[in-house]
């Protein structure tokens, strides 16, 4: 017993909870190389001062040298590379409301962020680890660092995450089950409800929603509904198998996408689930407006708008480029923001994207590099864009201010860890490493005005 229960902990550490910036990428086939692994639902700096870069302050780059060299082509919009970022300067562009360092994720399960509620209080995580079989929730507030640690929630081993962080209510979207099969996980959606004035846990299921492929691929609309994609199609490799990169891995750039069926199901009525009729890739809600793809994971196809008052639908080509795939996909305010991967070129060099457009299909800018990854990390106000280079030169996190439209590099470090979770306007989290990257230090920023 023992012995199982170590394997059991060890794996939840080696395979942890899911990232809500990267989820389609990651359980859909590896289209994508993760680089590092996830943390928690979702998840050392040395910087220079220097003045803020806007996308309109700088001559927009068609590319570096060595991705011109090597092939790579240039986006068809306006286009910024991560040498154009502005090194952001604590206290000054940015200010860091809380961290928190584990220093060996690698021995043990730790203690992350999910997440920020609406009255500004931090979701925080404990375990499970060999000593706690069940992970505990706390509330914390970031300046008396006080946490009022939850009732238990007896998720067991499965994985959870953020979906709603209210002040009247917590809601944490699960898979409900631990079942896989050969093909990838298939099963129930389950949303746990903690009602904050009760200090209680409910927990919904729906009988009628058909099972999920993608249970973190779920979210809640601007309706109070929960909007959940069931797979339809999925794309199949070429016959013969993806050719091989200048980096000596499988290229799948300009994959064949997936498609699902969108259901919607009542937080309140098991009962109330209906198929909203229509197939879809990606789909991202802002307060007034719906915005999905044909297909994701590969190629994204058209991009659609729905006007959620009038019921007005409108459609355009989105102008990812020939060989993307769509990897992550956001809305908020009148942005939606793509993160692609292009293909790779040669001496290995990768064409990563994150594609910035707003609702009528007008470009608003491109960052464009190597070995870098990214998508929204706030939807409250304008939104802000997160972005993770994975390049030696250029190794760390940067952030784009869809409001503002600056550019900043935050950290000039990386940690093998990843975590997320909703946080409100203007915040954003991040990660740098500790103990030769063996642990991480995760931290909760706010953008400056």
């Amino acid at each position: 017993m023992v012995n199982d229960v170590r394997d059991l902990l060890n794996e939840a550490v080696a395979s942890p909870p899911h990232d809500e910036l990267d989820v389609q990428g990651i359980l859909s086939g590896g289209r994508r190389r993760v680089r590092r692994r996830r943390l928690a639902v979702v998840g050392g700096t040395a910087l220079a001062t220097a003045a803020i870069v806007g996308i309109g302050s700088v001559a927009l780059d068609p590319g570096a040298p060595e991705s011109g060299s090597a092939g790579v082509p240039r986006p068809d919009a306006p286009t910024l590379r991560l040498a154009d970022a502005a090194p952001a300067t604590e206290g000054v562009e940015y200010t860091v409301l809380k961290s928190h360092t584990n220093a060996n994720l690698n021995r043990d399960n730790g203690q992350y962020f999910d997440g920020v509620t609406d009255d500004g209080l931090l979701l925080f995580r404990d375990g499970p680890r060999m000593d706690q079989l069940w992970p505990r929730l706390a509330l914390v507030d970031p300046a008396t660092e006080e946490k009022d640690w939850l009732p238990v929630l007896d998720v067991g081993q499965a994985t959870t995450r953020a979906l709603e962080l209210g002040t009247d209510q917590l809601a944490l979207l699960s898979d409900g089950s631990d079942a896989t099969d050969g093909a990838g996980w298939m099963g129930d959606l389950t949303v746990h409800v903690f009602d904050r004035a009760s200090r209680e846990w409910s927990t919904m299921q729906w009988p009628e929603l058909p099972p999920v492929e993608q249970p973190f691929g779920a979210e809640i609309g601007p309706d109070g509904r929960l909007y959940v994609p069931v797979p339809a199609t999925q794309g199949r490799p070429p016959e013969g198998g993806w050719p091989m990169g200048a980096d000596g891995e499988a290229d799948d750039s300009d994959a064949e996408g997936d498609t699902y069926r969108l259901w919607s199901a009542s937080l309140t009525d098991p009962a109330d689930v209906r198929d909203e009729g229509l197939t879809v890739g990606s789909v991202a809600f802002t307060d007034d407006a719906m915005a999905w793809t044909d297909s994701t994971s590969g190629e994204s196809g058209r991009m659609h708008v729905r006007d959620l008052e009038s019921g007005e639908e409108h459609s355009f080509d989105p102008r990812t480029g020939e060989k993307c795939n769509l990897l992550n996909f956001g809305a908020a305010g009148d942005r939606i923001v793509m993160g692609q991967y292009c293909g790779t070129y040669g001496d290995g060099v990768r064409d990563d994207r994150v594609q910035v457009l707003d609702l009528d299909g007008n470009q608003v800018v491109t960052v464009q590099g190597n070995s870098l990854d990214g998508g929204l990390a706030s939807t409250e106000g304008e939104g802000i864009v997160t972005i993770f280079s994975h390049e030696p030169e250029q190794v760390g996190t940067y952030v784009l201010d869809l409001g503002t439209e600056r550019l900043l590099r935050i950290s000039e470090g990386l940690s093998s860890w990843y975590t997320s979770g909703p946080t409100q306007e203007g915040q954003f989290l991040w990660n740098t490493p500790e103990n030769g990257r063996r642990g991480m230090t995760q931290h909760l920023g706010q953008l400056t005005d």
